[in-house]
């Protein structure tokens, strides 16, 4: 399908937001200060606009392709749509954990965010070896939060239905699908690695127990829609406030552009992958005790959503056949599942086309260790996640690869 439609710019925001009746009481249009420009994502243009009185929003625009490779590279700007949706459904859950969309343009394909300008990307703060603490636990809650108040659990069958049948994304689908899961296995092309780490990318190929966990994973992530998850969640996802070292006095997610109805334990895993991402790059700059505090963060996710989800099947809408025994049983799969996912987005973020800047922002000689690292933690969860008995054995399986001397 083809998309035309006018691009933000600098020059043209503020003519845009005249036009705009529903942004008139969060920012004087007349008496605009500030216009910057501060995506660097490759699906969307974000500006960040403040008036005189230093009041901001944010304008977040989809575009109908891939930045880093352009019009070679198609995507549906429809994709706003539903994060626009699924940002009201999650901040209607959790709101104090969610952005504020405040407006949404499906002419143009444009959102209006509330200013978290004040806040740091949670993946930058941890890049600066800053430690902003509870936030894990909150990010626990809101999966949780969102696992049972868009299922079943928590919504008539009839309207999750009909959620579903809105909320279908089959074009970011197919990017999770092939760059995730399929092409650490199979490269196409879009694979690159440091020559140092060429080996430990054909060792990952042609491991046969990682790549079958790659077919259960995607399989899994292709059939079991089972709340309407965030779909791209890690710590580049996440905004917190705060002073270094203490907690975080707020903490907002964003950016669900690839948000579905998928398995609960996809957010769950991405969140533990970029944990250990986080400890990784700790480890190689020799902050060993950092190291640990991030890879502590998985426990305390876990814990955090496997106490609200249990506190939440006490008067969830079926409380007969998914009595207490059926949600621990439910809690059992999800964390296994979490491990398998985590295993996918480690593996994924190492050798495929899209990278973390936790690991690639760390000179070669460091990054090529911690690269090898993280590509064995992923093999060791494809081999261990369905044994897994315990969230302990997260930390069993991947402390030996990645909080290692360096």
């Amino acid at each position: 399908m083809s998309h035309e439609y006018e691009f933000l710019a600098e020059g043209n925001v503020v003519e845009y937001l005249k036009s705009r009746e529903d942004t008139r009481d969060r920012i004087d249009t007349e008496r605009i200060s500030e216009i910057r420009e501060i995506g660097d994502g490759n699906l969307n243009l974000v500006f960040h606009v403040v008036d005189e009185d230093g009041r901001g929003i944010i304008l977040k625009q989809a575009l109908p392709y891939v930045r880093m490779v352009g019009a070679g590279w198609p995507m549906t700007p429809e994709r706003a749509r539903r994060e626009a949706e699924s940002l009201g459904v999650h901040h209607g859950l959790a709101p104090e954990l969610v952005v504020e969309t405040i407006a949404y343009d499906p002419a143009r394909f444009i959102l209006v965010l509330e200013d978290l300008s004040d806040h740091s990307v949670w993946r930058d703060a941890l890049n600066r070896s800053e430690t902003h603490h509870d936030v894990a636990r909150r990010l626990g809650e809101y999966v949780a939060s969102v696992a049972v108040g868009t299922s079943v659990l928590g919504l008539h069958r009839s309207e999750v239905s009909r959620r579903i049948s809105q909320t279908q994304n089959p074009e970011l689908c197919v990017i999770t699908e092939d760059l995730v899961f399929t092409e650490p296995v199979f490269d196409i092309g879009r694979n690159s690695v440091l020559p140092e780490n060429e080996q430990d990318a054909r060792d990952l190929a042609e491991d046969p127990v990682f790549a079958a966990a790659m077919g259960e994973a995607k399989w899994r992530f292709m059939t079991h829609a089972e709340a309407l998850i965030h779909g791209d969640l890690h710590t580049g996802s996440v905004m917190v406030r705060g002073a270094s070292g203490q907690a975080a006095d707020s903490v907002k997610v964003f950016d669900s552009e690839f948000a579905f109805y998928g398995p609960i334990a996809f957010d769950l895993g991405a969140l533990f992958a970029n944990y250990t991402f986080a400890a990784a790059r700790a480890n190689a700059l020799g902050e060993a005790e950092r190291a640990s505090w991030a890879m502590g963060l998985v426990a305390e996710t876990w814990e955090a959503f496997a106490a609200e989800f249990s506190r939440a099947a006490e008067d969830w809408r079926e409380t007969s056949l998914f009595d207490r025994s059926f949600a621990e049983r439910r809690l059992e799969r999800m964390r296994r599942e979490a491990l398998l996912f985590a295993a996918a987005k480690l593996a994924r973020r190492i050798v495929g086309a899209a990278k973390v800047r936790d690991i690639e922002t760390l000179e070669p000689a460091l990054r090529a260790p911690a690269a090898r690292g993280v590509l064995l933690a992923a093999r060791a969860l494809a081999a261990g996640w369905e044994r897994s008995e315990s969230i302990s054995e997260f930390a069993e399986l991947v402390a030996p690869h990645v909080l290692v001397g360096r």
